[in-house]
């Protein structure tokens, strides 16, 4: 076998391994073990934020599992951190990017964002997977020397991607407990997701704002969410679903 087809082999079999990886993790567990030995790294972790409440929602990590990254920093610079910001916009499908790609390591260096939060990872690429609004979901791989990943290395993701995504949506489907929605808190909802406010999904489904409201309220206390962000990311966790 050629270089390149052995490293296709080993692509496979990183994903047959998460397929078949019976922990019970979203996304299973093997999947960033496997993902870290095809583009080597220090480290490696899977995080989902929701931004509106700033609340770390499912993580895992390779290594340091217990260690306290100090997220008040990451927030309070957030905006500095410009790959980030680009995982935030909405898309639908898989983005591969780097750190470099927006900063070079230098440049990254001399920000508060760097020296309070990333430290010692001047390198970053990652996999953002589509996610509800106001949310991310992204696989990272740090290392903390300045060289970028390289296009071969970034196009190993690239390629990975789509892949990831699918087995992340399979272990979700798996252990999501099933929601049970009247059909009308469905509509409303998708109207929540759409972007619309309480006036004008009054006026889309011809009911009052009081109804709409009172369909909200139900429909949180069913998904126990107090918030729409939540309710939307609860109901429609995938944009293919609305």
């Amino acid at each position: 076998m050629t270089t390149a087809e052995v490293h296709m082999r080993r692509m496979a079999d990183v994903l047959e391994e998460a397929r078949r990886d019976p922990s019970g993790g979203i996304p299973p567990k093997s999947l960033l073990l496997g993902l870290q030995r095809l583009v080597p790294c220090d480290e490696a972790s899977f995080c989902e934020l929701d931004i509106p409440t700033r609340r770390e929602l499912n993580s895992q990590e390779t290594i340091g599992e217990d260690r306290d990254y100090g997220m008040d920093a990451y927030w309070r610079w957030r905006h500095q951190h410009l790959q980030c910001m680009q995982v935030c916009r909405p898309h639908d499908v898989p983005e591969t990017t780097q750190m470099a790609d927006f900063l070079s390591a230098r440049e990254l260096r001399n920000l508060p964002i760097y020296t309070d939060f990333l430290a010692p990872h001047p390198s970053i690429a990652d996999i953002a997977l589509p996610t509800a609004p106001n949310r991310t979901r992204v696989f990272q791989f740090f290392r903390t020397g300045s060289k970028p990943f390289s296009n071969h290395e970034m196009t190993t993701l690239a390629l990975m991607a789509p892949h990831v995504y699918e087995i992340y949506k399979e272990a979700a489907l798996r252990h999501r407990p099933p929601v049970r929605l009247t059909h009308r808190e469905l509509d409303v909802l998708r109207c929540v997701a759409r972007g619309l406010t309480t006036a004008q999904i009054a006026e889309q489904l011809v009911v009052s704002p009081s109804t709409v409201r009172k369909h909200l309220e139900n429909a949180f206390g069913k998904l126990g969410v107090s918030s729409r962000t939540a309710a939307v990311a609860r109901v429609f966790p995938e944009p293919e679903s609305l």
